[in-house]
């Protein structure tokens, strides 16, 4: 009696949301086209990639799910995460993590493959019955820097595996760009997967010909995109890659996702724009639609705008790209040590909100890591800045020669910030 009743206080102090089954996820076809099913209900992904930070902000801007790229069987952190999307009302397509050929798995290794494996049976049963769980995402990008098939043969195993143990949630991998050998190779290796995941930047706008190419003509979803990509923006002529101020970005957002992804009514399913945080990849800002600080960018607000019809009511600052010594970042700069110049960009608020400057110079990185991999923040630059608080700033160029970036924030002082950045070099003396 005592242990029912014990039982009994349990259940009525837990939130509803902790008693809830497993969602019921499907992937059908209706009249020609594929849909995503949640309990029955169709739903179409209005997601970002994030490791579980920013939800509330998610959700306000009209967002439903978002991915992650590890689980791990820190069952006490991730359940936390997945509760807090459960309260937020979003879905979580859990990304799990699969060794990459370059990174030094063999997937010649018999025994690390099924190590690796059972590691994942163990963190699938973990959290497959939480009603936050949308699906499986085995992977990231494991086409990139690749050259042994095997690794699709350890997909279709995992994909099985899953399906067995959790017949509730359809498992994808997503693709770094992809082919009709590729394609061919994911049908014959892994023809259990339920969909694909596709992650195109710059590119993404020839996304129908590469489905019509490749011969898929399954369900999909764009598990990143973006900014167009520090490998395929213009370089300085010592190879610094040129970086979109804020504005340019959210109006290729806008443009992208309105042109291409809601575009496709057939076989996609919705997406996950990269990176709903921030994150150091060439710069701080290439990716991150909020800066380090924590301030949103005109990126989210364009979020907002193709996820509900609607413009937030405080948008962030716009902005036009910054220019140093009166020449731009395609003018490949180069000043003198120690000599003052003039740098400005034009900033403005249609909130009328007063906008303040931060003013920064970094060593330029000398990372040449791909797919993501971690990078540090290159150094601050401590330089004397004279900021004229109207978008210009003095200062005297750097005593020692070689690669820098100029950074410049415009805060709105309501949480909101353009920025916009510009490589230069300085030059022996």
């Amino acid at each position: 009696m005592l242990q029912r009743l014990f039982v009994l206080i349990l259940a009525l102090a837990a939130p509803s949301w902790a008693l809830a089954a497993p969602s019921q996820v499907r992937i059908v076809q209706q009249e020609g086209a594929y849909v995503l099913l949640v309990d029955g209900k169709p739903f179409h992904v209005k997601g970002a990639g994030m490791a579980g930070g920013g939800q509330e902000a998610l959700a306000a801007r009209g967002g439903n799910s978002f991915r992650t790229w590890s689980t791990g069987t820190d069952h006490v952190q991730v359940r936390a995460m997945l509760d807090h999307a459960q309260r937020n009302g979003l879905k979580v397509a859990m990304g799990i993590e699969v060794g990459n050929e370059r990174h030094g798995f063999d997937y010649d290794n018999d025994a690390a493959v099924a190590e690796q494996l059972e590691r994942i049976r163990r963190e699938v049963g973990l959290y497959s019955d939480h009603p936050a769980v949308l699906m499986w995402v085995v992977g990231n990008e494991l086409n990139l820097h690749y050259s042994n098939p095997k690794v699709w043969n350890a997909v279709g195993q995992i994909a099985d595996m899953i399906h067995r143990e959790d017949p509730h949630h359809p498992v994808m991998t997503t693709l770094a760009g992809f082919d009709r050998k590729l394609i061919d190779l994911l049908k014959s290796r892994a023809p259990s997967l339920d969909l694909i995941g596709i992650q195109l930047y710059g590119d993404i706008g020839a996304l129908p010909e590469k489905l019509a190419t490749s011969g898929w003509t399954g369900p999909y979803v764009v598990t990143e995109w973006g900014p167009t990509g520090h490998w395929e923006s213009p370089l300085t002529t010592w190879k610094a890659p040129i970086e979109d101020d804020a504005s340019r970005k959210a109006m290729l957002l806008q443009q992208r996702y309105e042109q291409v992804i809601a575009a496709d009514t057939k076989q996609g399913l919705g997406s996950y724009v990269f990176l709903w945080g921030n994150k150091q990849e060439r710069t701080p800002t290439w990716y991150g639609l909020f800066l380090p600080s924590g301030e949103s960018t005109p990126a989210v607000d364009a979020m907002q705008y193709v996820w509900t019809g609607a413009w937030p009511s405080n948008r962030a600052p716009s902005i036009q790209p910054l220019t140093l010594d009166s020449r731009v970042a395609i003018d490949s700069i180069t000043l003198e040590p120690g000599k003052g110049y003039a740098a400005q960009v034009d900033a403005r608020d249609a909130d009328g909100d007063t906008l303040r400057y931060r003013w920064t110079v970094l060593h330029e990185t000398t990372a040449t890591s791909i797919g993501g991999d971690r990078e540090d923040v290159p150094p601050e630059v401590v330089l004397a800045m004279q900021d004229d608080g109207k978008g210009g700033v003095r200062f005297a160029a750097p005593d020692k020669p070689g690669a820098y970036r100029l950074f410049v924030d415009v805060l709105d002082g309501q949480g909101h910030a353009a920025y916009a950045n510009l490589p230069f070099r300085v030059s022996e003396r």
